[in-house]
């Protein structure tokens, strides 16, 4: 895992909550500890430990994964009198976010390292899955391959809908509005850009984001620089916060620590 994958987190949060049912779940969740706004080290540090426990874990850490997750998920259900059903068991909707992960790995894999081997996506591919298998999705409904996946994608592109709740909640992800007032203003403007080019067309739409030829040639020159830079780093540097967040990860697990 490389550490160049963070800079596509925003926009990948983002893609994740643009089906209405998540969106409105993150933003209406009573499970304040788990909140960006709140909490954003914390959130930070639980959504990097399932991605890696999910692809790199044992079973039985898997397993433990698993639970302290749904100990959360169990919370996070639609009121009657909500204008949107919603309910984090949903396995549709889970699907639905373990591809938006897949996604933006394959997404930074092209985007940095490119060319990459068919060989070498497949792999990556096949191991995604857990992603999905980790929580309540069956094997089975994880597409069988990446002609597969692409069929499930381009279908799903068409359930994206973005009310102005959610739209304030993930424009405010992409600006950094939640972190303190002096970092936002330094890292927001940044962030917003990254977060804005690794941006499918369709969610760029979907949330009026403005870009063009200009901004699409100067963020190919960002990540490329990014790039070159990440090359010259000791492996251990290269490969950080990830490689931190799987050993606290496991040592949580393994002292019987809660995680989310």
């Amino acid at each position: 895992m490389s550490g160049l994958a963070l800079s596509a987190a925003g926009a990948n949060v983002i893609m994740q909550l643009s089906r209405l049912p998540v969106g409105r779940g993150v933003v209406e969740s009573a499970v304040d500890s788990g909140s960006l706004y709140l909490h954003p080290i914390k959130r930070t540090r639980t959504t990097l430990g399932y991605l890696m426990i999910a692809m790199f874990g044992t079973q039985r850490e898997r397993d433990v994964m698993r639970l302290e997750v749904n100990r959360q998920h169990q919370r996070v259900v639609s009121r009657p009198d909500s204008a949107v059903a919603y309910n984090a068991f949903d396995t549709d909707l889970q699907l639905w976010v373990a591809a938006c992960m897949y996604h933006g790995l394959e997404d930074v894999l092209r985007t940095f390292y490119a060319p990459v081997a068919s060989a070498t996506l497949d792999v990556l591919y096949q191991r995604s899955a857990r992603l999905a298998t980790t929580l309540q999705v069956p094997a089975s409904l994880w597409p069988v391959d990446r002609d597969a996946f692409d069929a499930y994608w381009r279908a799903s592109l068409e359930l994206i809908e973005i009310d102005d709740v959610t739209r304030d909640y993930l424009l405010g992800i992409a600006s950094l509005t939640f972190l303190p007032k002096p970092l936002r203003l330094v890292l927001g403007p940044f962030h917003r850009f990254v977060t804005v080019g690794f941006l499918p067309e369709r969610f760029r739409s979907e949330l009026a984001l403005p870009w063009g030829a200009v901004r699409q040639a100067l963020f190919k020159a960002v990540v490329k620089a990014m790039a070159v830079v990440h090359r010259l780093l000791p492996r251990a540097l290269r490969e950080f916060p990830f490689n931190v967040s799987l050993l606290d990860a496991r040592r949580r697990i393994r002292l019987g620590r809660p995680f989310v």
